[in-house]
């Protein structure tokens, strides 16, 4: 048995069901997205109901919506007979999940949500059924064929429902202008939340070990403050004190491999790197990263607003913040 094709077989058959998808984005999406928006706008919220696998999709796209800050939470359709009703309020809106909109369990929570005052999007692949009848909007996930090879596990049904959901909480996102200092606030934990609620100013190396230089100063004067202050890279600034450029533990090493016996008498202007990358110390963490890793750099010259040089980031100080 060909493990890999058939592994292959799966994939081709959920993009397909994916690309089909795609042409179903109309105007039911949008009268969706508006529903979402008058609900978190209105400090309403978000409630997800699903049976089985379409509850388990419902479970992840409740926590994507709360973690882009659209209160969001989960009714279980049982418990929501027996009490749990009162979650929801009106002017909440519903995602409903199931791909026949023949689900029994749903269907019986579905009046009483309506009398609480929600608004209901159908997530289905029966745009006629019992479900879609009884929904204010319908998104329609039908799949021509499940991916499994039977036919039978859902597949790539759950997969588009997966897709169109997060779809609506990434355009919601974009309407409500949310932004990365917004994302930041609600991910504090970990190397994720370092990297975005940090910034370039607060993990720079400054003081005794951030070098500084004028463009005259030679390469021998150069590398014992660097070695004094444990640093790979200096900064050559002018006069005025602006940004000149930057010499690093690698120029040092390839102008010594040249053989040029006079190189550590020569200025340090002769080989810095002129006009090298650097980033404002306003800007975040994550930012940084991507400089570092764009450019494969390992030092990083940190300037204020006015373009003076006022600190340094080494690859190293990511790892002593527990960013990477």
């Amino acid at each position: 048995m060909d493990y890999i094709e058939k592994a292959r077989r799966v994939i081709s058959l959920e993009i397909e069901e994916l690309s089909r998808l795609l042409e179903k984005v109309e105007d039911s999406f949008s009268t969706a997205v508006g529903f979402l928006k008058d609900s978190v706008e209105s400090k309403g919220k978000i409630v997800v109901i699903g049976v089985g696998k379409s509850g388990n999709i419902g479970s992840k796209l409740v926590a994507t919506f709360n973690s882009t800050g659209a209160p969001a939470a989960v009714l279980n359709c049982q418990d929501a007979l027996h009490g749990d009703l009162g979650l929801v309020n009106e002017g909440d809106t519903v995602l409903a999940l199931s791909y026949s909109g023949e689900t029994a369990e749903l269907l019986n929570v579905l009046p009483h949500l309506k009398r609480r005052g929600a608004r209901i999007v159908a997530i289905t692949g029966g745009v006629d059924s019992t479900l879609a009848k009884a929904s204010d909007c319908v998104l329609d996930v039908g799949v021509s064929r499940e991916a499994c090879p039977l036919n039978l596990a859902p597949t790539s049904s759950t997969t588009s429902s997966l897709v169109i959901g997060d779809a609506l909480a990434m355009v919601l996102l974009e309407a409500r202008g949310f932004t990365k200092d917004s994302f930041a606030e609600l991910h504090p934990g970990g190397s994720l939340g370092r990297a975005l609620l940090l910034r370039a100013g607060e993990i720079m190396r400054t003081g005794d070990d951030f070098v500084t230089v004028t463009a005259d100063a030679t390469i021998l004067a150069v590398v014992k403050q660097m070695t004094a202050a444990r640093c790979g890279a200096t900064v050559v600034v002018t006069g005025s004190g602006k940004l000149a450029g930057v010499f690093t533990q690698g120029d040092f090493a390839r102008s010594f491999q040249d053989g040029d016996a006079d190189f550590a008498t020569k200025p340090v202007e002769a080989l810095m790197t002129a006009n090298p990358i650097h980033v404002e110390e306003s800007r975040l963490v994550g930012e940084v990263l991507k400089l570092l890793e764009d450019h494969r750099i390992d030092d990083l010259v940190v300037v204020n607003d006015t373009g003076e040089p006022v600190g340094l980031i080494d690859t190293q100080d990511l790892t002593r913040v527990h960013v990477v």
